[in-house]
């Protein structure tokens, strides 16, 4: 197993507030220490006033990638349907550029249905959609070797979600990091089929990088069973960095 340090991620979920503040907040965790700054991909809020305050993702990450100085930064996850796959490689080159390097593709097959309705993209199933995933990677892939100026570095992929049978398999052959939303115990029976699938391909999983959503109740174990990227979450109206603060700490407690 590769021996990685913990970082740990900020989701700063873009709802219910105005972008001044989101951008306060942003700068802020990164002068507190953070490793990774994450937003969302998605057209309306996920919780509280269905119609409240929202921003779109792509083009906030370009701004964070001139607001912001040191902190890594991407989507958790990016919608693969929402954009056509070799526009987003061009875009995420472009925010990698803005950034200096700074970016990680974060990326999934989507599932809140009010966003393709109202935007007009065909929902599909979860099947469908993950197959539309596995068509897009490898271009996305294709289309970072084919651009002038290529991206400052091989952009790390990120792929979050948990389907044992597609997901993983996808996991296994194109990520950097795999974000899984399980518990400790589910996290465990999953970390052996990611696995396997690497070994199918021929592939050490200790390449890949385990990210959870951070959880004061369950880190150590999820550290014990290789979790090493924990990103909590906070959005609008009032963020609140308690929660940052305490996972700070306790990842210079580990990683001293």
């Amino acid at each position: 197993m590769i021996d990685r340090p913990v970082r740990i991620g900020l989701q700063l979920q873009p709802q219910h507030m105005d972008y001044a503040t989101i951008r306060r907040t942003a700068s802020e965790a990164e002068d507190l220490g953070l490793d990774v700054l994450f937003n969302w991909d998605h057209f309306y809020p996920l919780s509280g006033e269905p119609d409240g305050l929202h921003f779109e993702c792509w083009t906030m990450l370009a701004a964070w990638a001139e607001s912001t100085s040191r902190v890594e930064i991407g989507a958790l996850v990016a919608c693969n349907s929402y954009r056509n796959p070799e526009l987003l490689a061009d875009m995420a080159r472009t925010v990698d550029h803005i950034s200096d390097g700074r970016l990680i593709l974060g990326i999934g097959s989507g599932w809140f249905e009010r966003d393709y309705t109202e935007y007009g993209y065909e929902f599909g199933t979860a099947g469908s959609r993950l197959d539309d995933l596995a068509v897009s990677l490898p271009r996305i892939e294709s289309r970072w070797g084919k651009l002038n100026p290529p991206p400052t570095r091989r952009i790390p992929v990120l792929i979050g979600g948990g389907g044992e049978k597609k997901t993983l398999r996808l996991t296994a052959k194109h990520a950097d990091i795999w974000h899984s939303f399980s518990d400790p115990s589910t996290l465990q029976r999953k970390l052996g089929i990611l696995g396997q699938h690497c070994a199918d391909i021929g592939r050490d999983p200790a390449e890949i990088e385990i990210s959870v959503m951070g959880n004061t109740e369950n880190r150590d174990e999820m550290y014990e069973l290789g979790a090493r990227l924990f990103t909590i979450h906070t959005g609008g109206p009032k963020p609140d960095l308690t929660d940052l603060r305490d996972f700070l700490a306790w990842r210079d407690k580990l990683n001293a």
